[in-house]
């Protein structure tokens, strides 16, 4: 397992990270505990999770995920493993969460509170924004529409309360996700304008069907040393090729239809059919091709996985150490000028 600095942190992140979304949906209590022995004994130290988990997100089960890590957290050695979790944000119709979830003074105080009982330690390694407090495109928008402009906490006043947090010794790093250019430059210059605390990492999606984050965000990102922690590097499924063969496949896809509804676009099953053959055609499974392509790139601190199965995540934790061959990343390329981003 390789390990990378984690932005302009001291923490060294293993470059595979688990992914919790499905424990407490998905997965058991049981499940989970497995999947995280297996992970760990895999050389992975960084976790990643969100109180809003798990997915679909639902008032019955939200916090689940947080509680199934806790339990297991608490028989480990804490200063050993890299735990991240969430905030959420606004707009997205989440009512069972604090009445309505905003990035402010009063949610943050009582969201990290509610995030760490429910994980039993005293402090998060990282604790990101799940996605803005003002209003952008995301989870398959893309345009910027400024009738859905909404008043918004000041990034200051945000950035404060989470200096808060840092000074309490409740959090040691502040993260971003589901954000923009102009939200990754605003953090960071009002952090070093007000020695307020430095955005480390952004969680932004990123796979061989959305590589939108090379575009914009790639160079504020190498500028203002900010590293991506890439989500979906399998694109909900599709880039596993399981979809292919059987549109009806068990799958997040197919029990959740409506949630991924960015992957449902014209160009989409094309591009994949193009990527499974590549794979193949290299001897390579089409999920270690996927993989070891977002975890390869400049720019990528940590591929967060996602897995139901131990048979999954194994497969996931076997692509550690793959390398693309010169051939097979020419042939990516030239699908992805075929079909630029079919799933932003």
């Amino acid at each position: 397992m390789e390990y990378k600095k984690l932005g302009s942190t001291d923490l060294e992140v293993s470059s595979l990270c688990l992914g919790t979304m499905t424990f407490g949906e998905q997965n058991s209590e049981a499940d989970a505990h497995a999947q995280l022995d297996m992970a760990v004994a895999h050389g992975v130290n960084f976790i990643d999770t969100a109180e809003m988990y798990p997915v679909a997100p639902r008032a019955e089960t939200q916090g689940s995920t947080e509680r199934y890590i806790g339990t297991w957290l608490k028989r480990q050695q804490r200063d050993k493993l890299i735990v991240a979790s969430k905030i959420a944000g606004p707009s997205r119709g989440f009512t069972w969460i604090r009445n309505g979830p905003r990035i402010n003074r009063d949610h943050l105080h009582e969201a990290i509170d509610s995030s760490l009982r429910r994980l039993q330690t005293d402090y998060l390694d990282l604790y990101q924004i799940h996605w803005p407090d003002r209003y952008v495109p995301m989870f398959g928008g893309t345009s910027y529409d400024i009738a859905q402009e909404h008043p918004t906490e000041p990034i200051q006043q945000q950035l404060e309360v989470l200096a808060e947090l840092v000074k309490a010794g409740k959090v040691r790093h502040i993260g971003l996700s589901n954000e923009t250019p102009w939200g990754v430059s605003e953090f960071t210059r009002l952090a070093e304008q007000h020695g307020l605390p430095y955005v480390a990492t952004i969680q932004n999606a990123y796979h061989l069907m959305n590589r939108t984050f090379e575009s914009g965000l790639s160079e504020v990102c190498r500028h203002r040393n900010v590293g991506l922690l890439a989500y979906s590097p399998l694109a909900f499924g599709h880039l596993s090729g399981k979809y292919v063969a059987d549109s009806n496949a068990h799958g997040r896809i197919t029990l959740f239809p409506n949630f991924g509804q960015r992957y449902a676009k014209t160009n989409v099953p094309a591009a994949t059919l193009e990527y499974v053959r590549i794979a193949r055609e290299a001897d390579l499974s089409p999920v270690t091709m996927a993989l070891a392509f977002a975890r390869t790139r400049w720019f990528t601190n940590s591929v967060i996985l996602g897995a139901t199965t131990l048979t999954q995540l194994q497969e996931n934790l076997d692509s550690a150490a793959v390398v693309l061959p010169a051939k097979v990343l020419e042939q990516i390329e030239a699908v992805h000028r075929r079909y630029p981003n079919p799933a932003p």
